[in-house]
């Protein structure tokens, strides 16, 4: 596309968006007393709907703006504190034996309809993690029991060490264990954060109030809405003239759409969020490692990544982003179409091979750019590539059952610990990629079982070199998240999780 195309098409978007901002700001328009609560309240809004409050829902992974929301309403034992873990409904944590953890809770948390949090609610929380198949089920797959010991002591038991307990436990909500089986529960839920819902119309709007009797330091503004706008034009448009307060990820392409406008700031921030393309090394051709070499030498990433993303991504050196704890850098495979070729004689595909490659539209900016761009580079070795984009839920189980031999996608390492990623995504049990490697779970288990951190980063790299050399996949970039803020927004912090604690923003003059 040239340039006089795209501006063109960015004048249209821009024109299109303020006519669908305009029905946008009729369906939100408030009289009277409301209009001071709504005037008062931050907005914030996404491209990706929030479906599901439920913190064991299957979406959990892949959801930020949810996860984000149930951190406004719930609570965790634990919370991120720098490199390590601090206090939140857990005061103090002791691990007597290497399979043992006993957490002192607060005496002093009610759940927002007044009725009083005891380690009963945290047992509950904990038993239905392990009962309940998510795609966080990897989590605590060794966690082997939870008792209350007293009304403020849980003990947790594992079936061996599990040194990475705590940031699991980062995202353990905790509802109230009596109110779990209620029937739409979740569709207005009960938490102790520091905010509680007042309405939640699924993939529409969540609107959240402050909740007056939170434990904890009071949440600054009175209310938060979160409405889904699923067009980029007219969250940016409703951006720019102020009935939103702030929106992220800004797609890359659109950057310049929100830079330098009056009254937006814009700050980037490398995520925890990357590209990924996995080879089913369960099927053939990519059983043999030679072929899965040979397609990353194929593929030009550094000028691809460049084109598409400019600043707005970073070519990885590593199968999880560099901002992760236990990212390790690894040598880059250099573009070298002739080396491709060696390797696919060597692998007796001398005269190429036809093979497939799936995504969903929606998985990542750009994403089906970056599928052609690396489907071209392909083609130019002889290996022919189909496309296939899918919708999303055909996407999800598809890959589930192995029913694809490349799959193309977005990945969140959302607790920005390796564990996350590499512990429950490449073991021979998890089987996401039909890649079997017994060493190499060896080393993830040695690293979930440590509870020293230095141990734990020798062990990942380990492991990440052996995921790279063994080309399992091709990590093509890092995504850096763009958030545009309204300048009125005070205490808004843009963390790499894409989750930022909105409790703490407040709307200023």
């Amino acid at each position: 596309m040239d340039n006089h195309t795209t501006i063109n098409r960015r004048r249209f978007l821009t024109v299109a968006g303020i006519g669908a901002a305009s029905t946008y700001l009729a369906a939100c328009g408030v009289a009277g007393g409301d209009a001071e609560k709504a005037k008062a309240a931050l907005k914030v809004c996404f491209a990706q709907p929030i479906t599901d409050l439920d913190p064991l829902s299957p979406n959990t992974t892949v959801d930020e703006p949810a996860l984000m929301a149930r951190r406004l309403i719930f609570d965790t034992l634990v919370r991120r504190q720098g490199d390590g873990y601090g206090p939140a409904l857990a005061t103090s944590w002791a691990r007597p034996d290497p399979q043992t953890w006993v957490f002192k809770l607060r005496d002093d948390v009610t759940f927002h309809d007044g009725s009083k949090l005891t380690a009963e609610d945290v047992v509950a929380s904990i038993r239905k993690a392990i009962d309940t198949t998510t795609n966080l089920s990897a989590l605590w797959g060794s966690v082997k029991s939870a008792e209350a010991t007293d009304p403020t002591t849980v003990t947790v038991r594992t079936d061996g060490p599990l040194g990475t307990l705590l940031v699991n436990l980062t995202l353990l909500f905790i509802p109230p264990a009596k109110r779990l089986a209620e029937p739409g529960f979740f569709r207005k839920p009960i938490g102790s954060g520091p905010y509680k819902v007042d309405a939640f119309a699924p993939s529409s709007k969540l609107s959240l109030v402050k909740a007056d009797t939170y434990w904890g330091d009071a949440a600054k503004s009175p209310a938060v809405e979160l409405p889904y706008i699923a067009e980029t034009s007219t969250a940016i448009t409703s951006l720019l003239t102020g009935d939103v307060d702030a929106f992220w990820p800004v797609p890359p392409d659109q950057v310049r759409d929100v830079t330098g406008k009056d009254g937006v700031k814009v700050d980037r921030v490398p995520s925890y969020v990357y590209f990924l393309n996995w080879f089913n090394c369960s099927r053939k051709p990519f059983t043999d490692p030679r072929v899965r070499r040979a397609m990353w030498h194929a593929v030009d990433v550094n000028n691809i990544v460049r084109d598409l993303y400019g600043d707005a991504a970073t070519v990885m050196d590593s199968p999880i982003p560099s901002t992760v704890f236990g990212a390790a850098p690894q040598q880059p495979y250099a573009y070298d179409p002739a080396r491709a070729k060696q390797l696919l004689a060597e692998a007796g595909l001398g005269g190429g091979f036809k093979t497939s490659m799936m995504w969903f539209a929606t998985s990542g900016p750009l994403i089906s750019q970056l599928a052609q761009s690396m489907i071209a580079s392909w083609a130019k070795v002889g290996i022919t590539v189909e496309a296939q984009q899918v919708e999303k839920a055909t996407w999800l189980e598809r890959l589930n059952k192995l029913d694809w031999d490349m799959d193309l996608q977005t990945n969140t390492v959302t607790t920005g610990d390796a564990d996350f990623t590499l512990g429950r995504l490449y073991t021979s049990k998890a089987n996401r990629m039909g890649y079997r490697n017994p060493a190499l779970d060896e080393l993830l288990a040695k690293a979930r079982g440590s509870a020293e951190q230095a141990e734990r980063k020798a062990l990942y790299a380990q492991a990440c070199k052996t995921i790279w050399d063994d080309a399992v996949g091709i990590f093509p970039a890092t995504i850096t998240t763009a958030y545009a803020v309204r300048d009125t927004v005070r205490g808004f912090t843009p963390v790499p999780s894409n989750q930022p604690d909105l409790s703490t923003v407040l709307m200023g003059g």
